[in-house]
């Protein structure tokens, strides 16, 4: 796990927890031992290289992504992504349609009103 997301998640933890409980529990791996605690959620966080971690979180959230680092990508890396950024451009279909129909050819067929 990178630091940078190391210190969004406890920079989040600690906006929910007063003084007293900032101890070594907020980095823990196992469960918090302890009977008193602030409502946190199950969430999933999603790295940008698609890794996925299950965290609490103190939103009720389901999955949270974190961006993407474009730095870190190559060239033809960034350029797809920019391609699929762009608005798909319309298709316009015109059809001609030759239109050769003679209404004097089927005068014939009509009746005379009397």
């Amino acid at each position: 796990m990178t630091t940078k997301v190391l210190l969004t998640l406890k920079s989040s933890i600690l906006n929910v927890c007063p003084k007293r409980y900032l101890n070594n529990t907020l980095s823990s791996v196992t469960k918090i031992h302890r009977d008193i605690y602030p409502r946190m959620y199950p969430t999933t966080v999603v790295l940008s290289d698609g890794a996925s971690i299950n965290i609490r979180y103190h939103e009720p959230r389901k999955i949270i992504k974190l961006p993407l680092d474009l730095s870190q990508l190559t060239e033809e890396e960034k350029k797809m992504r920019l391609e699929k950024r762009k608005p798909k451009k319309k298709v316009k279909i015109t059809d001609d349609v030759e239109d050769d129909f003679n209404a004097k050819k089927y005068l014939k067929y009509m009746k005379k009103k009397k």
